[in-house]
């Protein structure tokens, strides 16, 4: 079973029913004060966290005094507008006594469908915790319609999970674990320490049941599992109403953990490798042995540019000679690299009239 402390990259998920008491619409405060405690003790061994959050609706719905029945879209939308600011308000409360910085992120499922706005949300996340900082992600209930939203946070974590390349997920939940049947209705069903493969038999086993604030069962955990374990991030589901959820778990609390079948930079590489390029850069020598580095490639280096291409991108990497070299994920059109190419970064500003990103190929988004 894995260890937290030896992750390097860490999405949490918290379900609604977790920070909202189901008895009054209020949050439960002295709880999530203890998970800043735990992110305060992850962050204190260097380990970046996310939190996928759920709990806007919740929050919100006891605010307006909306009842605990099934809401129509407008009216959660309406919760969600009044509960996503009180929501952050507290995570923003209870992590600043660390000195934690929070901030909050809220996305769709087109921002992870579409590649642009998915390299947006990447670049966004990889800024923020490059700083220190740890994003507090939901989705935009707001918004969303049921044409496009996720529908629920566990597959959203397992996205966001693959989306910053993490580790470790671990989603806080009402049940201790995956079992071999419902434990609530089955005595003698039992939980599964660690899942190696996800096999037609387990997914038997999945039901749908879930609490009454939150909209994930256990075939939900599984779709995450399979998102996030395919992307080189193990995955944990854990019983999360006690006090210091993530120390408890790492103390030995029942837990389920699906192993991760590769690592996560190495599964990525791999999907851009698999991607049909739509152009191609040539290089020059120096930019050649800066990427032979592990260096990213910047548009001084790029003597040609061919295809018609957008931002997001796929495209091939190739040396003066002609060789490709692999493919990468562009940060500029064709047009804009066409523009750019031989320029130094100070010089793309003047160029193109607006801000230069920090790469034209960033090395995570590339496979050599």
């Amino acid at each position: 079973m894995a260890s937290l402390s030896t992750a390097k990259r860490l999405v949490a998920k918290i379900g609604s029913a977790l920070l909202v008491d189901r008895r009054t619409g209020a949050l439960r405060r002295e709880w999530l004060a203890s998970l800043a405690e735990d992110v305060a003790w992850l962050k204190g061994q260097g380990i970046e966290v996310v939190l996928v959050s759920s709990g806007s609706i919740a929050l919100g719905r006891g605010v307006l005094g909306l009842p605990a029945t099934e809401l129509a879209l407008e009216q959660s939308q309406a919760a969600a507008a009044v509960g996503q600011i009180r929501l952050a308000r507290a995570y923003e409360e209870m992590l600043a006594p660390h000195g934690i910085t929070t901030a909050q992120v809220l996305v769709t499922l087109e921002d992870s469908t579409d590649r642009r706005r998915y390299l947006n949300s990447r670049a966004t996340l990889e800024q923020l915790l490059s700083m220190r900082v740890v994003p507090i992600v939901n989705e935009n209930d707001t918004v969303a319609t049921d044409e496009i939203r996720f529908g629920d946070n566990d597959r959203l974590a397992a996205q966001i999970a693959v989306t910053v390349g993490a580790d470790q997920l671990i989603l806080l939940s009402d049940v201790d674990g995956f079992y071999t049947a419902n434990p609530a209705l089955d005595r003698e069903a039992t939980r599964y320490d660690v899942i190696d493969r996800i096999t037609p038999d387990i997914e038997k086993m999945a039901g749908d049941a879930g609490s009454g604030l939150s909209k994930g069962g256990m075939k939900t955990k599984l779709i995450a599992a399979r998102t996030a374990t395919a992307a080189g991030c193990a995955m944990a589901i854990t019983e999360g109403s006690v006090l210091n959820p993530l120390r408890a778990l790492e103390n030995g609390a029942n837990a389920t953990w699906f192993t991760a079948q590769t690592d996560p930079q190495a599964a990525r590489k791999r999907w851009i490798a698999a991607m049909k390029p739509r152009g191609s850069l040539t290089l020059d020598a120096g930019a050649v042995d800066a990427l032979h580095a592990g260096k990213s490639l910047l548009a001084a280096g790029i003597t040609g540019v061919t295809g018609r291409f957008q931002r997001g991108d796929a495209v091939a990497i190739a040396d003066a000679g002609g060789h490709i070299l692999g493919h990468g994920l562009t940060r500029y059109t064709a047009d804009e690299a066409r523009a750019i190419r031989g320029r130094k970064s100070h010089e793309i500003e003047a160029v193109l009239g607006y801000p230069a990103r920090a790469a034209l190929i960033h090395r995570d988004d590339m496979a050599l």
